[in-house]
């Protein structure tokens, strides 16, 4: 991990953040309301209420307050709204089993000042090969580093493809993606930021005393070729010893 520099580089990782909407809302449950079979106080004959009926009734129409359809009781206070879940951070230092899947791949050579064009050139050509033979890629494109160093590094751009594409020039190759056992961080933002994400993937090797291989690996969940600079969302897998 040690050496790795993220200078001049304008793609993001995708990952993912987890998005978790509200969840509850207002409860009301009103009581129930009296039974309208309750009987009226008896009033005397002698002087009927105004809306009795002509003929004499042993009791009169109970008052409006006591009618058939009484009013229901208030409802009691609404339930405050449930508050939505604070949202959960990207893993970090997750562990994975990468599995390797059929890739078209483009070996080259850049310095860190100018590492992102020399990835998104990569990746034009070999997204060139695959659009003239009518082949669709199977996967997110990646970046496997093979070397680093103070000025720069090497490196395989991958495509996962389901069929093999012919007419591959001299640089270009079949073969198969890195597997085995990985941790996955996920880094948002563009790559030249991507100094403090491997600082902490560092730090997060050195505090669980864990020993990485040679090689690493960036899976593009956001497209290079046409996601802004602040908007690229990557994969980063460190295959374990």
């Amino acid at each position: 991990m040690i050496g790795f520099r993220r200078l001049a580089l304008a793609a993001l990782i995708a990952a993912a953040a987890l998005s978790l909407g509200l969840s509850g809302g207002l409860a009301q449950t009103p009581s129930p309301a009296p039974s309208a079979s309750a009987s009226p106080s008896p009033v005397p004959s002698a002087s009927p209420s105004p809306a009795a009926s002509a003929s004499p009734a042993p009791a009169a129409s109970p008052s409006p307050a006591a009618s058939a359809s009484p009013s229901p009781a208030a409802p009691p206070p609404a339930a405050a709204a449930t508050p939505a879940p604070v949202q959960t951070a990207d893993p970090f230092g997750q562990e994975t089993t990468l599995e390797a899947k059929k890739v078209v791949m483009v070996k080259g050579t850049a310095n860190w000042e100018s590492a992102f064009d020399t990835l998104v050139d990569a990746f034009k050509a070999l997204n060139t090969l695959l659009d003239k033979q009518g082949i669709k890629p199977s996967g997110n494109s990646m970046i496997v580093y093979t070397s680093t160093d103070d000025t720069g590094f090497t490196f395989l751009a991958e495509i996962p493809i389901d069929q093999d594409p012919k007419n591959l020039t001299k640089d270009m190759s079949i073969g198969k993606s890195p597997e085995g056992k990985a941790l996955k961080f996920v880094h948002r933002g563009s790559y030249d930021n991507m100094d403090n994400t491997y600082e902490a993937i560092t730090n997060h090797l050195d505090d669980k005393k864990l020993e990485a291989k040679d090689t690493f690996i960036e899976e593009y969940l956001t497209d290079p070729l046409k996601t802004a600079e602040d908007k690229l969302v990557i994969n980063v897998f460190v295959p374990l010893k």
